[in-house]
C-alpha cells in the first residue's frame, strides 16, 4: 500500500482545488450556470468542513476562563460570517442578463412612448454637481419626459438656474422623511395636477443619465407585473479606497461586485432590489402601495419589499445607463455605508420585514435576512480579526487552538474554494488584502450602526452623503486614523513582547506558534494599508473614463497637435506640448468647438490650462463626457498595475 508523506496529505485538498481551477475554469465563461453551481457546491462543502473542524477541534473547553470566552466568542462571530458567505454562494450560483429582452422588445415594439417624470432629488449639492445631472436628463433620447428638480434645500439660486434650463423646480415647506418624503411630495403634486405620468424615474443629484437610460429601462415594463426597473450605479471618479491607495486605474470601485455580479444573481432568483438612483418606477405601482415607504433611511430597499407585498416585481437591467459621483471623502464614504446598514436593520422591524405577518413571499423574507446578516457579520468579524490576536499577546488567551498543518488542511482549502468561486463569478475582482482594507476602514461605524439599528431601529436622522466641493489639499482623517494607529501599535508591541517572552510565545502557543505569528503579520499589513487610506490625497476633476484624444492648439499664429488627457468645466490637461505659463491658447476639441484658455503649469511635455466655456459649450461638454454609452471607471483588476500603484503611494507617503 502506498503511504503518502504527511506534507502531501496536508496539501492534497489545496493542490486538487488549484489544479482543477487552473485546468478547467479557463474554458468556461463566468455566467455559465453549471460551472457556477458546481463551484458553489464545492465552496459550501469546504465551508461546512471548516466549520465542523473549528467546532470540534479548535475551541477551548467550555468554562469561565479567558481561553473559553475568547475562543467561543470569536468562533461565533466567524461562524456567522461563514454562514452568511454560504448564503451568498447560493445566490451567486445563478445569473440573469436582461439586455437581450430589451433588444427584442425595442426591435418588435419600437421605442417606448409613455410619459415619464424624471425626479432629481437634491438637498445641498453645489451647482457644478447638479448642472451635470440636469443636462444629462435633458439629453435623454426619450421624447415624452418632464424633469423636476426636487430641492429640499429651498434655494432661490437653484430655482433661477432651473428656469434658464427649462426644468421644473419643486420645493416643500419642510424636510420630513428626507429623500422619501421629498419624492412623495412631488408625487402628490403630480397627482393633484390631474395628469400624472405613466412612469417616474429617480436620479440622485450627482447621477447623470446616459442618452438611452429611459429608452432601454422602459422597454422592460412590457410585463405588467414589473413595478420597478433598477440599473447599476457606475462612477466617473474614484472612491476613497481607490484614490488614497493610488489604484484608481487598476482596481474597481468597492460597489462594482454588488452591481455587476450580485444584483444580476439576485435578479435570477427574483430578488433584485431597488438602489434609489438610476431606477424607473411604474406610476400604477406607486399608487397601489401608497407612494414611497418612509419607515427606513434606506427607502429604496424598503420600496422593493413593499412592491413585492403588492405583487409588483423589481427587476435589474445590468447595463451602464448612468454615471455618478462616488463619495470623495473617507468620512462621507463611511457615513453612506453606515446609513445603508442602519436602514437594513430598520427594515427587519418593518411591516414588510422577515418576521412580519404580512403575506410576504418566503424568498423575500430570506432575502432581507441574508442582506441583514451581511451587515451584522462581515464588519464585526473584520474588527474581531484585528482585536482577538491581542488577547493572546497581552493575556495569553488561545483563540484558535490549532497547528499550522491543521490550518493548511482545513482553513486553506476553504479559503481557496471561496476565492476561486468569487473570482470566477466576478472575473477576478477579489483581492484579499485590499478587500479587507475596504471593510476595516468603516468597520467600527458600520458595526455600531448594525447593533444600534437592531435594538433601537427608530429615531435616527437621515445622514446626507456630501458630494462635490474643493478637495485640493492633503487631508489626514485623524479621527478615523487614530484608532488604526493604536491598533497597529498594540499589535506590533504585542508581537515584540511575544517574540522576546518565552512564557507566552513558547510555552502557551505550542505548535500553534506559526498560526498566531502569520495572523499577526497579516493584521499589521492590513492595518498599514488602512492607515494609508486615511491620508486623503488631493483630488482633481480627473475622469476615470477619459481617453486621450487629439486636439488642435493655437497660440498666436502657431499651431500644434496635442493629446487631451483630461478636461472639466474649468481646466484641461494636454500632453505632447510645452508652452510657458501665462500663454493664451485656443483649444479645438471635437464636439465642443474652440475653447479659449490660459496656461497655468508646464511640466515637461504636459501642460495645464484654465479654460472658459460658453453656456452651450458647458452643456456639450457634459454630454460628451457623461451621457455616452459605456461604463466609466475601472471594471477589472490589473494586479501588476495595482501593486505598482500601491508601491508608488507608499513611497510618496514616505517622502512627504
Amino acid at each position: 500500500m502506498l503511504i503518502l508523506p504527511e506534507w502531501l496529505v496536508v496539501l492534497a485538498p489545496s493542490i486538487l482545488l488549484v489544479g482543477l481551477a487552473i485546468s478547467l475554469l479557463p474554458f468556461f465563461k463566468h455566467d455559465f450556470w453549471p460551472a457556477r453551481v458546481a463551484l458553489a457546491v464545492v465552496a459550501i462543502a469546504f465551508s461546512l468542513r471548516y466549520l465542523h473542524w473549528r467546532l470540534t477541534e479548535t475551541l477551548a473547553p467550555a468554562g469561565l476562563t479567558l481561553d473559553a470566552v475568547a475562543s467561543w466568542s470569536f468562533f461565533a462571530i466567524e461562524a456567522g460570517t461563514v454562514l452568511s458567505g454560504m448564503s451568498a454562494f447560493v445566490i451567486l450560483s445563478r445569473h440573469r442578463n436582461r439586455s437581450g429582452d430589451v433588444d427584442r422588445q425595442l426591435a418588435e415594439q419600437g421605442a417606448p412612448k409613455a410619459e415619464v417624470a424624471v425626479f432629481i432629488a437634491t438637498y445641498n449639492e453645489e451647482w457644478a454637481v447638479l448642472e451635470r445631472t440636469i443636462i444629462g436628463a435633458l439629453a435623454c433620447d426619450h421624447p415624452r419626459k418632464r424633469i423636476y428638480v426636487l430641492d429640499d434645500g429651498r434655494r432661490d439660486w437653484l430655482a433661477e438656474h432651473c428656469r434658464k434650463l427649462g426644468v421644473t423646480h419643486v420645493t416643500r415647506p419642510d424636510n420630513r422623511d428626507s429623500k422619501a418624503g421629498n419624492i412623495n411630495h412631488a408625487l402628490g403634486l403630480l397627482r393633484a395636477s390631474g395628469r400624472p405620468p405613466a412612469f417616474v424615474a429617480v436620479l440622485d443629484a450627482d447621477f447623470v443619465p446616459h442618452r438611452d437610460f429611459l429608452t432601454r429601462g422602459l422597454a422592460l415594463f412590457a410585463d405588467p407585473a414589473v413595478g420597478l426597473v433598477q440599473t447599476p450605479q457606475h462612477f466617473f471618479n474614484p472612491d476613497p479606497i481607490q484614490h488614497n491607495l493610488g489604484i484608481s486605474r487598476s482596481y474597481p470601485d468597492e460597489q462594482r461586485f454588488f452591481f455587476d455580479y450580485m444584483q444580476p444573481s439576485r435578479d435570477a432568483w427574483g430578488l433584485a432590489v431597488c438602489c434609489g438612483t438610476s431606477s424607473i418606477m411604474r406610476w400604477a405601482a406607486l399608487e397601489t402601495i401608497g407612494d414611497m415607504p418612509t419607515a427606513s433611511v434606506t427607502e429604496d430597499y424598503l420600496l422593493t419589499s413593499t412592491m413585492a407585498l403588492h405583487g409588483y416585481a423589481t427587476i435589474y437591467l445590468n447595463e451602464p445607463l448612468s454615471e455618478g459621483l462616488a463619495p470623495e471623502g473617507l468620512k462621507e464614504y463611511i457615513t453612506q455605508r453606515a446609513r445603508w446598514c442602519l436602514g437594513l436593520m430598520q427594515i427587519l422591524h418593518s411591516r414588510v420585514g422577515p418576521f412580519s405577518r404580512e403575506k410576504l413571499r418566503f424568498r423575500d423574507r430570506l432575502s432581507i435576512l441574508e442582506s441583514a446578516a451581511y451587515w451584522l457579520t462581515t464588519f464585526p468579524f473584520r474588527l474581531a480579526c484585528i482585536l482577538f490576536p491581542l488577547l493572546y499577546w497581552y493575556f495569553g488567551a488561545i483563540v484558535v487552538d490549532a497547528r499550522m498543518t491543521d490550518i493548511i488542511y482545513y482553513f486553506v482549502p476553504y479559503y481557496l474554494a471561496t476565492m476561486v468561486f468569487l473570482n470566477f463569478v466576478s472575473v477576478g475582482m477579489f483581492v484579499p488584502i485590499v478587500n479587507d482594507i475596504s471593510q476595516l476602514v468603516g468597520a467600527l461605524e458600520i458595526s455600531r450602526a448594525a447593533i444600534v439599528g437592531l435594538f433601537r431601529p427608530h429615531g435616527h436622522a437621515f445622514q446626507v452623503t456630501m458630494k462635490g466641493g474643493a478637495r485640493g489639499d492633503i487631508v489626514v482623517q485623524w479621527t478615523i486614523m487614530r484608532r488604526f494607529i493604536v491598533l497597529f501599535a498594540l499589535t506590533l508591541f504585542g508581537l515584540l513582547i511575544g517574540l522576546t517572552s518565552s512564557y507566552l510565545f513558547d510555552a502557551r502557543a505550542g505548535e500553534g506558534k506559526p498560526v498566531i505569528l502569520f495572523w499577526t503579520l497579516y493584521n499589521l499589513l492590513v492595518l498599514a494599508g488602512t492607515m494609508l487610506v486615511c491620508i486623503e490625497l488631493p483630488r482633481t476633476a480627473s475622469l476615470l473614463r477619459m481617453r486621450p484624444e487629439q486636439v488642435l492648439v493655437t497660440s498666436g499664429t502657431r499651431r500644434w497637435n496635442a493629446w487631451l488627457e483630461d478636461i472639466h468645466q474649468e481646466a484641461v490637461r494636454l500632453r505632447g506640448l510645452s508652452l510657458p505659463a501665462g500663454a493664451e491658447v485656443e483649444i479645438a476639441v471635437a464636439g465642443i468647438g474652440s475653447i479659449p484658455g490660459r496656461i497655468t503649469l508646464t511640466v515637461g511635455a504636459t501642460i495645464d490650462a484654465d479654460i472658459t466655456l460658453t453656456t452651450d459649450q458647458r452643456e456639450l461638454l457634459v454630454q460628451k463626457l457623461h451621457t455616452q454609452s459605456g461604463a466609466p471607471g475601472t471594471g477589472a483588476v490589473a494586479n501588476s498595475r495595482m501593486a505598482a500603484g500601491i508601491l508608488r503611494r507608499i513611497i510618496a507617503g514616505t517622502i512627504h
